[in-house]
Order: structure tokens, then sequence, then C-alpha cells
């Protein structure tokens, strides 16, 4: 599975505990993001039509309010699935750059490279270490 983009991502996440109409999840989207990400509501539809393309989310229900519609989306069962699989990839990413932050901080301690240089890799032409 390819990684989400963070607009579809921050979009389901707001719609994983209850169906939310459009106004709604720009507002919630720009609350998890800390205020990072902003949807117009052109963007956020063309993204709601994508997402419903790709079956991940789909229409909960419509409502009249002051004289104009206003749809509510929800997740799918599938949109469930695909949320929670891009968050268990986001947990390994960052538990693996956790470790490498970790490898480079007790490294500091013993400043010579490895024996493949600075970055693991020989010079061209360079002998093998023993």
């Amino acid at each position: 599975m390819a990684s989400m983009r963070r607009p579809s991502f921050l979009i389901l996440s707001a719609l994983a505990p209850a169906p939310l109409h459009g106004y709604a999840v720009i507002k919630e989207v720009a609350r998890l993001s800390d205020d990072k990400t902003r949807l117009a509501a052109g963007t956020l539809y063309a993204a709601l039509d994508r997402l419903s393309d790709e079956g991940l989310v789909e229409v909960d229900r419509e409502e009249t309010v002051d004289g104009r519609l206003r749809r509510y989306y929800r997740l799918t069962d599938q949109g469930i699935a695909t949320l929670a699989a891009e968050a268990e990839q986001m947990r390994r990413d960052a538990r693996m750059v956790s470790q490498r932050l970790s490898h480079r901080a007790s490294a500091s301690d013993n400043p010579s490279p490895p024996s493949g240089g600075k970055y693991g890799v020989r010079p061209a032409g360079a002998p093998r270490p023993a």
C-alpha cells in the first residue's frame, strides 16, 4: 500500500469517531494538525469525492440547515481498516527513526566512522576491510 497523503490521513482521522459534515471536517482537520493543515472547501470536497471513489468514506446522511444542504460523511469498513493500517505503518516508521537516532547518539560517544566510511559506503576502488 502506498503511503497516504497527510490531508487524506487527517480527513479520515477526523471522521474516525463519528460522521461529520464538511465544515466540521475542515475544523477538525485544523484542530488535529494544530492548525498546520487548513483545507479549503473545494480541496476538502475533491478529497472526499476521491476517498469515496476509493471506498474509504461514504455519505452518512443529508439534512437541510438554514436552507442549505448539509451532507455528513462517515468512514466505511474499508476506510477504518485503511486508516488503522496507515497508523500502524506510522508507528513502525517512528519506532525505526527513534532507534536510528538513539544509535546515532550512542555512536557520538565513539566518533570513529564505521569501516565502510562516513556513510557506510566504500569509495570506488577502495579495498574491502579485512
